[in-house]
């Protein structure tokens, strides 16, 4: 086993560009946290976004013929500018509005992916918020109902990630739910260096480069002992050019790539109970409400 092999496959895995590839190629087949482990949660096939969008369009199709067998009795005294107004604040709503409150409540999802087992994702693996959703359904206007979706297929086919505009645009990814999760081990901090880490800038570390971290950390064991010395030297120097302040000299590569990644996955957890805590909290005040 050369020394070449092991530094071509690793940087292979990782990518020849720490902040953009490594992440472009981990999310190929999967999604990263910002802790750089990546979820085995496969892009959704071409076949399972058209059967869970003509779901969907089914729905809204279906609404909008109820709503206007109810509506248009009621508007037959009205005139042919009254009409077309109500005709199109319905269409406004049933491919922008509805669309749009649908996936942001519900996070990604809606009842053509629910059945299909398919997600909606922000391209960090986070969910999806209101300014993702109402861009892919303002994108959908065109590329999915003016357009049959043909602009939508052909650009998903053509992108790694089977992205159609809209993902393009919102930076978004549709994942499949029901895939099986990998196992991935916890990577835990160095005592040595806990009090250094907890006080060290690891924010800027790009989600790319802790990828190469961890994957080198998962599969150390099975690369030559050469390797693994330049490999861990290298991204070192490239973890304390983004951290501050620098680790001991004496610390070696590997640990001190150990501890940043622990550091990085503990204020992530810390940041999430937080925000589960301020939720908590706000629904504490609306049920003190006196028409809550």
């Amino acid at each position: 086993m050369t020394t070449t092999g092991d530094a071509a496959r690793v940087r292979g895995e990782a990518g020849a560009s720490w902040e953009d590839e490594a992440l472009a190629h981990a999310l190929g087949t999967g999604v990263v946290t910002g802790d750089a482990v990546v979820l085995e949660l496969p892009r959704a096939s071409a076949v399972l976004r058209i059967a869970s969008g003509l779901l969907d369009a089914l729905v809204v199709l279906v609404v909008g013929l109820v709503v206007l067998v109810v509506a248009l009795p009621r508007l037959g005294g009205a005139n042919t500018s009254s009409v077309a107004t109500v005709v199109s604040v319905l269409l406004v709503l049933l491919v922008v509005g509805i669309p749009t409150a649908v996936e942001t409540l519900t996070r990604g999802r809606s009842l053509g992916r629910l059945v299909m087992g398919t997600r909606v994702v922000r391209d960090d693996g986070g969910p999806v918020r209101f300014r993702h959703a109402v861009v892919r359904a303002l994108t959908g206007v065109g590329e999915l109902w003016l357009l049959t979706g043909a602009p939508a297929l052909i650009t998903a086919l053509a992108n790694r990630r089977g992205k159609r505009i809209g993902d393009l645009l919102a930076g978004t990814v549709v994942v499949r739910e029901r895939a099986a999760r990998q196992e991935v081990r916890e990577v835990l901090m160095p005592p040595e260096l806990a009090r250094w880490a907890s006080t060290a800038d690891v924010g800027a570390l790009p989600a790319g480069l802790a990828l190469a971290c961890r994957q080198l950390l998962a599969r150390s064991h099975r690369l030559n002992p050469t390797s693994r010395e330049q490999l861990g030297a290298q991204l070192r120097a490239d973890v304390v050019a983004r951290v501050f302040p620098p680790p001991p000299p004496s610390a070696s590569p590997e640990r001190v790539l150990a501890a940043v990644l622990a550091e990085r996955r503990r204020r992530d957890l810390e940041r999430l109970r937080a925000q589960e805590e301020r939720r908590r909290q706000d629904a504490d005040e609306l049920q003190r409400l006196p028409f809550s």
